[in-house]
């Protein structure tokens, strides 16, 4: 797989909506590696790239991969939750087996 052209993902997690859905994280080749669920995307997205997460190894591990963010929108949470178990099962991102989403 040839590689991504570079995307500013801190630009990119500003501008994702407020609302609910599921985020799905993008490496170099764009093959996604992290499926997870929120109530607020742009909170919940950006919480990957604060100071407190620098001090979970599992995180840490992740955030270097990250070189896209993609989301869909939910109309609730539990439709966010299904949609998440979903996409997990038929892609199996490698880093969704170490981390588990809050």
């Amino acid at each position: 797989m040839s590689e991504q052209p570079v995307v500013d993902v801190r630009e990119k997690v500003r501008s994702l909506p407020t609302t609910s859905g599921v985020y799905l994280m993008k490496d170099a080749v764009g093959r996604v590696i992290y499926v997870g669920k929120a109530v607020n995307l742009r909170s919940r997205v950006s919480s990957y790239f604060n100071s407190k997460a620098a001090f979970d190894r599992r995180i840490c591990d992740l955030v270097p991969e990250i070189r896209d963010v993609d989301h869909i929108g939910c109309d609730s949470e539990v439709e966010a939750l299904l949609l998440e178990a979903r996409l997990i099962k038929d892609i199996r991102p490698r880093f969704n087996s170490d981390l588990k989403d809050d």
